[in-house]
């Protein structure tokens, strides 16, 4: 796949390194030749440097013959302008654009063909909030991410004592919850991948990435771990666009939220636009502010500021100072490797879940839905089954006869809406969804050709 990137920040240059290891023909475009020189030292891809919404850019970008164009500058209005001149002068059929501003994504009207032709937003603020209303509310995962439009999950967790599975064997699962669908698609112990069978016993502080339906979740962790109460009590550090839009959020789902922003007018701004929170102006590191608004009671603390070193040192702090959970948005990656679970209980790195959003834009076949995990390592895939046994590696096969690339799993199979409870003899239908977790996700293309349709299918 041909496809122009524009913007050499840290979403721009992520995509970039991981579709660029996938076979793809990359042309990335910065005004940074600095930056730009640096990255196609280790990278295979072309650079052109130029503003990003230029004409002659993009044409030197090679915008007459590609099949995707990703705008990720940081200027929402270099992004629309990309657009807009790669739909009229380059015809580029699909165009994506990062959109941060609340005044441009509460007009959705203004993005169609006839207006802003972009075919995707990708919003960094609303993924983030996303993830992390996720997060609170299943307390003790490290991730939850969504597939089916909404109606299963994958959810990742660290087994504990406590949890009635652990110390056996899988295929227990059964036995202890006979009435629910979910299987184990991945465990990893010690950062060593495992592909589970029914034998695999679970371990404590093993890694485990299973799937279910929401109503289920909590059945599931309560197996791996000593669940823990969803208490109501949050404190948000940063009132930036992430903080306000999670403060939101939070409160109209009954959260007592407590919202601390170091700058007086934005505070007041802040303060205006909640209801119930309440807002501090002042420093989230100030031990003394903790203590009065009483840190110790606390379900969460979350620092969504700018800086990562005064995310991490303020809930560090308040993790010290007895709140239940902390959590901190960090975009270095080397810092998320080295704090997380040792220093706080969850580093969001804003920079991979963006990249999440990309990622089902850009791969092969019916792609529902991609999700880069574990840092860019591993990656799980909603893709439909189109087809029949003839023209098709899948529709019509049985689980067993199915050749998965070393690595990968069947997490869940997913018909006319509901979970079709897996073993070997289950049969795969045309239109199934079908997640596949990937440990190794250079394996990519090989399970891009599985959902495949040969010639001569109509």
């Amino acid at each position: 796949m041909k496809i122009i990137i524009l913007g050499a920040g840290q979403v721009g240059s992520s995509i970039a390194e991981i579709l660029s290891r996938e076979n793809n023909d990359i042309t990335l475009v910065d005004q940074n030749r600095h930056l730009l020189d640096s990255l196609q030292d280790r990278m295979d891809i072309r650079t052109v440097v130029g503003e990003a919404s230029s004409p002659e850019v993009l044409a030197q970008a090679g915008a007459a013959d590609v099949d995707l164009l990703l705008a990720v500058t940081h200027s929402d209005e270099v992004n629309m302008v990309a657009c807009q001149v790669a739909h009229t002068l380059f015809k580029i059929s699909t165009k994506m654009a990062r959109v941060r501003s609340p005044d441009y994504l509460q007009h959705k009207s203004l993005f169609s063909d006839e207006a802003i032709p972009v075919d995707s937003i990708i919003s960094p603020e609303q993924i983030v909030t996303n993830q992390i209303s996720r997060l609170i509310e299943f307390p003790g995962a490290l991730q939850v991410i969504d597939f089916a439009r909404g109606k299963v999950h994958l959810v990742a967790l660290r087994a504990y004592y406590g949890g009635a599975l652990v110390g056996h064997q899988l295929r227990e699962l059964k036995d202890h919850l006979p009435s629910v669908n979910s299987r184990v698609a991945a465990i990893y112990r010690q950062d060593r991948a495992i592909i589970p069978t029914g034998r695999t016993v679970i371990e404590p502080d093993d890694e485990v990435f299973f799937i279910a339906t929401q109503e289920d979740i909590h059945k599931v962790m309560q197996e791996l771990r000593t669940i823990e109460e969803v208490g109501n009590k949050v404190i948000l550090a940063g009132a930036g666009n992430i903080g306000l839009q999670l403060a939101l959020a939070l409160e109209t789902s009954g959260y007592q939220v407590k919202l601390i922003e170091r700058d007086a007018d934005r505070a007041r701004l802040v303060s205006e636009k909640l209801g119930s929170s309440m807002v501090l102006q002042g420093d989230a590191a100030d031990e003394e502010l903790l203590r009065q608004e009483n840190i110790d009671s606390m379900e969460l603390f979350c620092s969504l500021t700018n800086a990562d070193e005064a995310n991490i040192l303020s809930a560090m702090l308040a993790k010290r100072l007895g709140a239940r959970r902390a959590m901190a948005i960090v975009n270095r990656p080397a810092y998320v490797d080295l704090i997380e679970s040792d220093v706080l209980d969850i580093a969001i790195s804003p920079r991979m879940s963006t990249v999440s959003a990309l990622l089902s834009r850009v791969r092969r076949g019916d792609v529902v839905a991609a999700h880069s995990l574990r840092r860019g390592v591993a990656e799980a895939i909603e893709a439909v089954a189109h087809g029949d046994r003839r023209h098709s590696k899948l529709v019509g096969r049985r689980l067993a006869e199915i050749q998965l690339p070393e690595g990968a799993t069947i997490g869940a199979i997913l018909r006319e809406d509901t979970l079709v409870p897996l073993d070997d003899e289950v049969v795969v239908q045309e239109l199934d969804h079908i997640i596949i977790f990937l440990i190794d996700k250079r394996r990519i293309p090989e399970v891009e050709k599985l959902f495949q349709v040969t010639p001569g299918f109509f």
